[in-house]
């Protein structure tokens, strides 16, 4: 398997987990700032609060995305089985 081929693998690889993760870390990025605003305001101070918003809107996104996620996956894998034969991997 020659160097480049190997990168191209690689970059694949790291760009579909990329796209798979965004989603749901952009979700969590964006409550946790509205929370952390919304706390800042009230002056409310509690651990509990920062952590259940965000888990929950997370897993929302995730249950919400898996369409989409399991279909990226599934492309990818049916491309990584088609190139078999270019990366050396075949029997």
């Amino acid at each position: 398997m020659g160097h480049e081929t190997l990168l191209d693998l690689a970059k694949t690889t790291l760009l579909t987990a990329l796209m798979i993760c965004a989603p749901a870390l952009l979700v969590g990025m964006f409550v946790g700032l509205a929370v952390s605003f919304f706390q800042t305001v009230t002056s409310l101070q509690e651990q509990t609060l920062t952590i259940v918003p965000k888990m929950l809107a997370v897993l929302a996104t995730i249950i919400l995305m898996m369409p989409w996620i399991l279909g990226t996956l599934r492309e990818y894998t049916a491309t990584l089985f088609q190139n078999l034969s270019a990366y050396g991997l075949h029997g």
